[in-house]
């Protein structure tokens, strides 16, 4: 606003001088006023680009083995950047995943390898951190300013089937007491003869599924003792966690392989 402020004037101006001046003279006018106003950034544009080639990868590695390629970004390299080098991060690894999705899906129509397949694990995991980084500065500014997060509401609520998961809220126009199909679409309340047996049932699978995998891996900690005496203990009790390492090494089908010292 402020420059069309001062281009009107000028304008009108030169409306009038143009008439009883030459064109060089109405020239040379322009160019001293010009000269005048405050420098102005000019309007930059990119060039229009119609063909798809951003879309594949350089020509150099099509049909390559391999692609070499760097590690993903990390949170703590993320931490250091700036807003703006996030956002202009951000749309570098969309273009990047773009790009390898297409590939993939190039190499599969063409039953051909896909060189480096990673490359899409270590993008995915690089804008995952880049979101978690951008959320953290969000919940800081937010606390700072509110003294909440700012996070979208949330609560563990059951189902019709009494099954409890996390329900994330959502922004409404019509209030909850008025949101008739809304009411009917969540309901978090269970009850019955027959919610109460499938918990019942639901409980015991999800215990014998638990059961079953702290006996399997207790045999396999007692296999690994009697096939290997002398196995490291902790290294063995930091891979299995639920298994009591100690207290099996102390049973007499392990101890009986073990070689006897014979006595000086």
């Amino acid at each position: 606003m402020n420059i069309l402020r001062q281009i009107l004037p000028l304008s009108q101006q030169l409306s009038k001088c143009f008439s009883s001046v030459s064109t060089q003279q109405a020239y040379s006018l322009v160019q001293r006023n010009v000269m005048s106003l405050p420098s102005v950034r000019a309007i930059s544009t990119t060039m229009p680009r119609a063909e798809l080639m951003d879309f594949f990868d350089e020509k150099k590695n099509w049909g390559e083995q391999e692609v070499k390629h760097g590690r993903g970004w990390t949170k703590d390299d993320l931490r250091i950047k700036s807003n703006s080098d996030l956002h202009k991060l951000w749309f570098v690894l969309l273009k990047e995943r773009n790009m390898l999705l297409t590939m993939e899906h190039e190499c599969k129509e063409k039953m051909e390898l896909f060189p480096s397949p990673e490359r899409l694990d270590k993008v995915k995991e690089s804008m995952d951190n880049l979101e978690e980084v951008v959320r953290e500065r969000n919940r800081a500014y937010y606390e700072l300013e509110t003294g909440q997060t700012g996070e979208r509401p949330g609560k563990v609520v059951p189902n019709e089937l009494g099954i409890r998961f996390y329900y994330r809220a959502f922004e409404h126009v019509i209030p909850k007491f008025a949101n008739r199909k809304w009411n009917e679409r969540h309901k978090f309340t269970f009850g019955g003869t027959a919610v109460r047996k499938f918990l019942h049932l639901y409980r015991e699978r999800l215990y014998n599924e638990k059961r079953k995998l702290r006996n399997r891996e207790r045999n396999e900690v007692v296999h690994l003792l009697r096939r290997f005496p002398n196995i490291d203990r902790e290294t063995l009790a930091q891979r299995f966690p639920s298994v009591d390492v100690e207290k099996l090494y102390k049973l007499d089908k392990i101890r009986m392989n073990q070689p006897i010292k014979s006595s000086s």
